[in-house]
């Protein structure tokens, strides 16, 4: 799969109490317990969505949205089908 890629739509909540995933829309919403300060919430994003994705987070590319709740990102090595069947797994 090395060369296939997909981009995913997410609303980020920072500072939460508890990570979690769930479907928003056509995209996610992701809740993750870092602070939106210095890139602590993008970093700690990209780290859930590595776990979650069984991907690694080099493989994982924030290419919208750094300062922004909303945000879009691109998954390297993965179909988007696999990604969102993935992801309803985690939920």
């Amino acid at each position: 799969m090395a060369g296939r890629s997909t981009r995913l739509r997410l609303r980020v909540s920072p500072g939460a109490r508890t990570k979690s995933i769930n479907r928003h829309g056509d995209g996610w919403k992701v809740r993750v317990a870092a602070v939106p300060e210095r890139g602590k919430a993008n970093d700690a994003l990209i780290e859930f969505l590595a776990q979650r994705l069984e991907l690694p987070q080099e493989s994982i590319e924030l290419v919208s949205g750094h300062s922004s709740r909303d945000k879009i990102v691109e998954l390297t090595g993965i179909e988007r089908a696999e990604a969102e069947r993935r992801l309803e797994q985690a939920q």
